[in-house]
């Protein structure tokens, strides 16, 4: 199966149902008082995570997702049904991004789904407008307006999968991280003696004698200028960012091209350095391959050196005669349970998908004002472009509700406070208002002790 690790898709929730305006008729019930019913929510697109997904596949050809509507609210209090959620499915280890509309380029992170069964929502539905009977006070007995369902939004995210693993085997191409894994493990990668045989990384679970285990990724060779896109420098130095441990990987013969080891040991480290400064404080375990070869006693005792005088561990190995290696996966996971531990004790247990939520519903609360000429202003912000879409503008009553609600949630307040002065003209999506001022008389106030949950 081909593997995909980065993929943009279009996500829209279902729009929200409209709510009803209708009026109970029947026989000896001359005033029956309002019965609209509410419109249904539209579903959320969702993206969950799942351990039994390796890579973006699903995402390659098909690049729009589309969650299911709500259907309107009717007469006698019947309320219109909520869409369907559509939940998108993604491996462990998959951030997701906004994406600007414009440019295609990442504006912030949504997510880091990292634990089976996370998930965020992506694209909302659009809220379901109420019916005439919510809107029911002391003084309005009959109201005669609903609000409309909202249209749900739709924009594109990115979604990046990175390699879930305890450990990385990084170096230069063919210098044997595939012999290593295979040997260590039960993966079963590409083997052959030209460089970039490996194109894709590969997981594979190493395990002790005594039974400890941790997963370790075999990543494509890196090559110098790779922090710098040069190769596929930047699609291979991602999947190193989550691993705790660097398993780096030198040959010490040198290769066809007789490099040296220390060089080339350098050369890694450089581009780890340049593609992220925390790879370079990353713990490090440097692996001298093809030891079993004649002639290599000097490069092995050279790289040892330089390795432990860095601070890392070293060991000398041989992926053909499997000398080393049994010694190497002890400590390796040893070092991996240890990084857990101190992660464990440095990162609280919390429910990140609720985390998750509270994020977005933060964003979706912010307003945003600003001055787009000396004497009009922009308003903009998913809760209050909600409140206008959802209005009846061919009903004056609705509109003046509007305007009540914008006094109430205090973006009156907020705009003097901006500088807005009586007169100015105020822009909500393609709607334009006069402001009246933060203390302009309010026909609705002596609703407000009948509406206090109304807006909750």
């Amino acid at each position: 199966m081909p593997f995909t690790d980065l993929s943009r898709i279009n996500v829209r929730g279902g729009d929200g149902g409209a709510g009803c305006m209708s009026f109970r008729r029947e026989a000896f019930v001359p005033k029956g008082g309002p019965d609209g019913g509410d419109g249904g929510h539209g579903g959320n697109v969702v993206v969950e995570a799942d351990a039994q997904l390796s890579s973006l596949i699903d995402y390659r050809y098909k690049h729009h997702f589309r969650a299911e509507r709500g259907t309107h609210g009717q007469g006698a209090r019947r309320h219109g049904k909520s869409g369907e959620d559509l939940v998108l499915k993604v491996p462990l280890g998959t951030v997701v991004r906004e994406l600007d509309p414009d440019t295609m380029e990442p504006l912030y992170q949504i997510a880091d789904l990292t634990q089976p069964g996370e998930r965020v929502i992506v694209a909302p539905g659009g809220v379901g407008g109420l019916g005439n009977i919510h809107f029911v006070t002391s003084v309005r007995r009959a109201p005669a307006f609903a609000q409309k369902g909202e249209p749900a939004q739709d924009h594109w995210i990115e979604l990046e999968m990175k390699l879930m693993a305890d450990a990385a085997l990084v170096g230069l191409p063919s210098v044997g991280k595939s012999s290593i894994i295979a040997r260590i493990s039960a993966a079963r990668p590409k083997i052959a003696d030209y460089p970039f045989t490996t194109l894709v990384p590969n997981l594979g679970v190493a395990r002790t004698t005594d039974g400890r285990s941790f997963v370790a990724a075999d990543v494509p060779g890196l090559i110098e200028g790779a922090s710098e896109g040069k190769g596929l420098g930047h699609e291979f130095l991602r999947h190193i960012e989550r691993t705790a441990l660097i398993l780096h990987v030198v040959d010490v013969t040198g290769g066809f091209e007789g490099r040296d080891a220390v060089e080339d040991y350098h050369t890694i480290n450089a581009e780890l350095a340049s593609y992220a400064e925390e790879l370079a404080t990353r713990p490090q375990i440097v692996v001298a391959n093809k030891c079993d070869m004649p002639g290599t006693e000097y490069a092995v005792a050279a790289l040892r050196e330089v390795a432990e005088a860095d601070g890392h561990g070293f060991f000398a190995v041989s992926a053909v005669t499997g000398e080393g290696l049994d010694s190497l996966v002890n400590a390796c996971a040893t070092r991996v349970a240890e990084l857990r531990s101190e992660l464990e004790a440095t990162d609280p247990t919390r429910e990140q998908s609720e985390y998750w939520e509270r994020l977005r519903q933060r964003r979706e609360r912010q307003t945003t004002i600003s001055r787009e000429e000396r004497h009009v202003w922009r308003v903009s912000g998913a809760a209050v472009e909600r409140m206008v879409i959802q209005t009846d503008w061919d009903n004056d009553e609705a509109v003046l509700y509007l305007q009540h609600r914008f006094a109430r949630t205090g973006l009156d307040q907020q705009l003097a406070n901006a500088g807005c002065v009586t007169g100015d003209e105020i822009r909500i999506l393609g709607y334009a208002f006069t402001y009246e001022g933060a203390d302009a008389p309010d026909e609705y106030a002596e609703l407000r002790d009948d509406e206090d949950g109304e807006d909750a």
